[in-house]
């Protein structure tokens, strides 16, 4: 019973931080957008989110073990008030940059602390529901804060961030009530990213490709809603189709990827990928109903892409090198993510709204090209690990998934 209250507290904290981390990105961009901000100024806040995000990865396990999960956990959201509360102070790009860090590094520190104390109270009886139940809360939770976006952009300004500062408050309570007694400080996982290129380098395009596609059209995402003539409380509805689509995906793919050669798979979610970019750019002039339904299948065909990688990845790995394998691989997500909203903005900005989606079609045609020549190389391995939907949280993710991927 006192471990389940332990699960019931840090899945309240994860649904709390993923309503108001889920928020704040579309919020700065339509916000940003109507104070005069550019194009690139708005993508750049959403470069400036994973730079923050990454040093976050690095920093938590460190954090914890200096002071504490719940201490380190209050450090993070207090961060991540500080970043949003200050967006009401001063509306200036470069200040709010700075602020989105402030929100990387709250996401990716508490997500650290949440998957570490998780980590520390499953046993091998309840890890299976356990990781169930965080997945479908983590994903239920930004689906939520997408179809919330609508209604706080037709809020005054101050009070929409005051609203998200508030949620992120609210989700440091859960674990600071908590009776449950603290885990062990787990070691910091090495990050070496040459273990995921010698693993497998189509693992990495697969996992920058996927960064371009996911991290662009999240935070670069509303530009184009408003550029094909979405309204703001549309635009909400536009990115959750994008999740919705992306979560539908996870089931069908994991078994095609589990029965068969998972670099084909990555080909044709690729190949699907291009399809699904051209038949966005084709749907924008037809309606909100074609526009929504087209950002779905942008998401079914795209989200599963960082899971069939890692996958394949760790198909070539040992049971001792999965936890780094797994920091390695969200590490060259992390680049990716820093690098792509920032440059799509730029694309937008120069070419129109089509531009973002002709990137992305670039990118998984490059993944295409690259993966037949990967098949030249060496065969796959016949002794596959089972698929495991890869949530791109924190560098410690792999010490929950470790299990899921040795039955």
């Amino acid at each position: 019973m006192r471990m389940m209250i332990s699960f019931a507290a840090l899945l309240l904290s994860v649904l709390l931080l993923q309503l108001s981390s889920g928020g704040v990105g579309p919020l700065d961009a339509l916000t940003g957008l109507q104070s005069g901000f550019t194009r690139a100024e708005v993508g750049f806040l959403g470069s400036m989110h994973f730079v923050g995000f990454f040093i976050g990865c690095w920093w938590a396990p460190r954090l914890m073990g200096e002071v504490g999960h719940s201490r380190a956990f209050a450090v993070f959201t207090a961060m991540g008030s500080i970043g949003m509360a200050g967006h009401i102070l001063v509306f200036d790009p470069t200040a709010w940059a700075l602020l989105r860090i402030m929100s990387g590094i709250c996401i990716a520190g508490c997500y650290t602390v949440i998957e570490s104390w998780l980590q520390a109270k499953v046993t091998n009886e309840t890890r299976g529901r356990a990781m169930g139940t965080y997945r479908v809360v983590d994903m239920g939770g930004s689906l939520i804060a997408q179809l919330m976006i609508g209604t706080l952009a037709s809020l005054e300004t101050y009070i929409a961030y005051n609203l998200l500062t508030i949620l992120c408050c609210a989700a440091m309570l859960p674990l600071a009530l908590t009776r449950v007694p603290q885990p062990e400080i787990p070691a910091a996982p090495r990050l070496r990213p040459s273990l995921a290129w010698r693993m497998s380098p189509l693992a990495v395009a697969g996992v920058l490709v996927a960064a371009l596609s996911s991290a662009s059209f999240r935070m670069v995402g509303p530009i184009y809603g408003q550029e094909v003539g979405l309204a703001a409380s549309q635009i909400g509805l536009f990115l959750a189709a994008f999740v919705a689509g992306g979560a539908i995906a996870q089931y069908p793919t994991g078994w095609l990827a589990d029965k068969y050669d998972r670099r084909w798979v990555l080909i044709w979610l690729s190949v699907a990928s291009v399809a699904s970019c051209a038949i966005t750019v084709a749907a924008s002039g037809l309606g909100t109903i074609s526009v929504m339904a087209s950002a779905a299948f942008f998401g079914f065909t795209t989200f599963p892409v960082y899971s069939v990688a890692a996958s394949h990845a760790h198909d070539f790995a040992t049971n001792e090198e999965r936890i780094e394998l797994s920091a390695a691989l969200m590490f060259f997500y992390a680049v990716g993510a820093i690098a792509a909203p920032w440059g799509t903005s730029l694309l937008i900005e120069t070419f129109g709204p089509a531009a973002l989606f002709y990137f992305i079609s670039l990118g998984h045609i490059a993944l295409v090209v690259f993966g037949l020549s990967r098949m030249r190389v060496r065969d796959t391995r016949s002794d596959k690990t089972p698929y495991v939907y890869a949530p791109r949280t924190s560098f410690i993710i792999g010490r929950l998934l470790g299990r899921a991927r040795d039955r």
